[in-house]
C-alpha cells in the first residue's frame, strides 16, 4: 500500500475527503518525526510504539574490496507492534 492508497482508505473509513485525510496523515507523520527527533517515544495503545534506538559503532567489510571499514554510531527509528496489531497480523 502506498501513500495515496492509504489516504483513500483513511478517507473511506473515517468519512472524510481525501484532502482532509492527506492533511491528517501528513500531520501524524510530522508529529511522530518531531517527537522521535527529540528522542521521545510515541505510544499508541493497541497499535504500537515508535522509538529511537542507538546503534553502536562497529567494524564492517567493504563487499567490493574486502577491506575493513568503520561504521559510525547512529540513532535509528524503531517500531514495535502492539498486541492488537500483532494479533491481527498473525
Amino acid at each position: 500500500m502506498n501513500k495515496q492508497e492509504l489516504v483513500s482508505a483513511m478517507a473511506e473509513k473515517a468519512g472524510l475527503t481525501k484532502a482532509d485525510s492527506e492533511k491528517a496523515l501528513n500531520a501524524f507523520t510530522a508529529a511522530v518525526a518531531d517527537a522521535l527527533g527529540k528522542g521521545e517515544n510515541v505510544q499508541l495503545v493497541g497499535f504500537g510504539t515508535f522509538s529511537v534506538s542507538a546503534r553502536a559503532a562497529r567494524t564492517g567489510k567493504n563487499p567490493r574490496t574486502g577491506a575493513k571499514i568503520t561504521i559510525a554510531a547512529k540513532k535509528v527509528a524503531k517500531f514495535k507492534a502492539g498486541k492488537a496489531l500483532a494479533d491481527k497480523v498473525c
